[in-house]
């Protein structure tokens, strides 16, 4: 990604940086405008083709939360490059210095959550709960861990699911496909990951639940599309 965008990274690196650092003096569009640029030169430059599907699903009014299967430091990146709309993202906090992410995060104005913390948790459930009510979009992660083990995904935690229940507000699943193998595979190939946005779920669907019963369902969905795309690959 470095090698391929050499004469690029200097400016974006600053560009980055000092919006990451001024990021009340920009809007929302204009940050979300830098981050892309920048991510989108990345991944062209380590070779990476997203394969976007189901963006008609993005709801046309702001005010949703994306629930992506999680596997690795590359999926909010290949989600950003799929996604035409501003969103922030809910992260552990122990990722929330790691360079590169750290500036985009701020961007993003991105909030962490320290899961050993039930206090600050329940905190930070009800400000995105407030920011989605008042037209933010955020992702979060429901595994609350990425899956070490491909494609295949780890339980979805109901408690990840509150703010979306406090925010009445339009559930987007998202299915990751190969994004693992980004970072993980400590290769130079090419490569495809597949993100697929799925149907929204709407208050009105899952109004009533429990968030185990919402979480179960958002799981199974992402799980048929990642079953029947693995499936159409080995019958290619």
């Amino acid at each position: 990604m470095v090698l391929r965008n050499l004469f690029f990274v200097p400016y974006g690196w600053f560009k980055l940086c000092y919006t990451a650092s001024h990021a009340d003096k920009y809007t929302e569009e204009e940050r979300y405008k830098v981050i892309k640029m920048i991510d989108n030169r990345a991944i062209k430059g380590g070779r990476i083709t997203i394969d976007a599907h189901g963006v008609e699903n993005i709801p046309e009014e702001d005010g949703f939360i994306f629930f992506p299967n999680h596997q690795g430091l590359f999926d909010v990146l290949a989600i950003l490059y799929a996604c035409p709309r501003p969103f922030s993202v809910v992260m552990k906090k122990e990722v929330a210095n790691i360079p590169f992410l750290k500036q985009v995060f701020a961007c993003m104005k991105a909030i962490a959550i320290d899961r050993d913390d039930i206090r600050q948790g329940l905190k930070v459930i009800q400000q995105v709960a407030e920011e989605v009510k008042n037209g933010r979009n955020y992702l979060i992660f429901a595994e609350g861990t990425r899956s070490r083990n491909q494609n295949q995904l780890l339980e979805f935690k109901g408690g990840s699911f509150k703010s979306a229940v406090k925010a009445r507000c339009p559930i987007i699943p998202v299915a990751l496909i190969d994004s693992y193998k980004s970072f993980d595979t400590h290769s130079i190939d090419k490569l495809t990951v597949q993100v697929h946005f799925l149907q929204p779920i709407l208050y009105e669907e899952y109004q009533g639940m429990k968030t185990v019963e919402i979480a179960s369902i958002v799981k199974r969905r992402i799980e048929e599309v990642i079953r029947l795309n693995e499936k159409n690959e080995k019958s290619c």
